[in-house]
């Protein structure tokens, strides 16, 4: 696990339909929940489902006085043309959180850390795909220690339909098993 540092920034981008947004909402309230500041912002390509998706999460311990970023210290990508596009965003030095499943070619880059979350798998594991962006969200907690445990967990339950909370707090315990292994 990798220390909070005063200010980290994380993209995380898939397509559109696998919850790249709600992940980013979750995250950066639970750095309020945590005390921090944070920012988020979401960008969609033109189809709702299926199409480009990226969100970007600013975490901090002091005001954040731009909210945007162009390089990232946690890149998560959820499919192939997500990392192709965003992976040179990414900084020497930082971590590429990736679906092994969902991404075919995965760099070789040797100045980052790659952590694969079969988080797709995981989900589809546990009865419902959609749910793979918890999976992911998670192991981001357990690699990144980002946002604690706690908050991650009640940002979760604030947010996903409450017909779900079991299963989504089911998702986040196994993102997090994923990278304790």
């Amino acid at each position: 696990m990798k220390p909070f540092t005063k200010k980290n920034t994380v993209k995380i981008a898939g397509f559109g339909g696998q919850g790249v947004v709600l992940a980013s909402i979750i995250l950066g309230q639970a750095a309020l929940m945590d005390g921090k500041y944070s920012t988020q912002t979401a960008s969609y390509g033109s189809e709702s489902r299926g199409g480009e998706c990226k969100s970007e999460v600013v975490v901090s311990q002091d005001k954040i006085d731009y909210p945007l970023v162009d390089k990232v210290q946690t890149l998560v990508v959820m499919s192939q043309p997500a990392l192709s596009k965003y992976i040179e965003d990414l900084l020497p030095g930082g971590t590429l959180m990736v679906d092994p499943d969902m991404v075919q070619s995965i760099p070789s880059r040797n100045d980052i850390e790659i952590v694969e979350v079969p988080a797709t798998r995981t989900a589809e594991d546990l009865g419902r795909r959609i749910v793979a962006n918890i999976v992911m969200l998670g192991a981001l907690q357990e690699e990144t220690n980002i946002v604690s445990e706690k908050s991650l967990r009640e940002a979760i339950m604030e947010n996903v339909p409450q017909k779900t909370i079991d299963l989504n707090i089911k998702a986040f315990e196994e993102g997090v098993k994923l990278v304790k292994r």
